[in-house]
């Protein structure tokens, strides 16, 4: 799969998660019109922050763990490939790799200890969820759609950010770094389709050459106008 179909579907997915948190905000407001729904509802928040201080904290854990493995893997190779034959260079390479295993059994249970805070803040955030549902309840029948709508985008935004840690799985550390970037850059949206000739995002129209580059590169390719990357399907 190439970098830009990566960073598209990841687009997508952000994008619609972008959507549902603006959803999720307005509704937020209006049904914020009471003083134990507002305490309510920032318990809530700090929930969230939470559980996605406590998320982002499991994937460096992880994305540290799986650069010690490529380090060992690569200094192994080293040692046991026969390229090396100084016998010095050789201790320094066992040592190296006794260090970098020592380091990664350190990492790897700071992963373990991130995933039980994944989860403890995932059980708080539903309970505080719960407790707020129950005060809106209250309010009556008025609001009565605009909670059920509320449940069912809080429900599709943890699909999607299920799915977003899938997407975002084998996407390269930098390439993420560059679209991360864009994203906070342009309004979040990095990744721009080639439709019709032109970039989808701000419309300027494509040469051949650019479009056959969108298409067919290994290395990403940018809208000469925008900036933003361009995807060819």
């Amino acid at each position: 799969m190439s970098a830009a179909l990566g960073l598209f579907r990841l687009q997508q997915v952000d994008s619609r998660i972008d959507q549902i948190e603006a959803r999720l905000g307005k509704i937020r407001d209006i049904l914020a019109n009471d003083s134990e729904i507002q305490v309510a509802m920032e318990q809530v928040k700090i929930a969230e922050t939470k559980q996605h201080e406590s998320e982002h904290s499991r994937q460096m854990s992880e994305e540290e763990a799986r650069d010690k493995q490529i380090k060992i893997l690569e200094a192994e190779s080293s040692l046991y490939g026969g390229s090396v034959k100084n016998p010095k260079e050789l201790q320094d390479l066992q040592a190296e790799v006794a260090s970098l295993k020592k380091h990664l059994v350190s990492i790897e249970d700071q992963e373990l200890e991130a995933m039980v805070r994944v989860e403890t803040a995932q059980a708080d955030l539903l309970s505080v969820l719960d407790d707020l549902k129950q005060i809106q309840a209250r309010l009556g029948d008025e609001n009565k759609k605009l909670i059920a709508d509320q449940e069912s985008l809080s429900r599709d935004l943890a699909d999607l950010q299920a799915e977003r840690n899938a997407t975002i799985s084998p996407v390269d550390i930098v390439i993420l770094n560059t679209y991360e970037t864009l994203r906070k850059q342009r309004r979040g949206l990095a990744v721009a389709e080639v439709s019709e000739n032109a970039c989808r995002a701000c419309g300027t129209t494509l040469n051949a050459a650019l479009q056959q580059s969108a298409r067919h590169a290994t290395e990403l390719v940018y809208c000469p106008s925008c900036g933003r990357i361009l995807y060819a399907g």
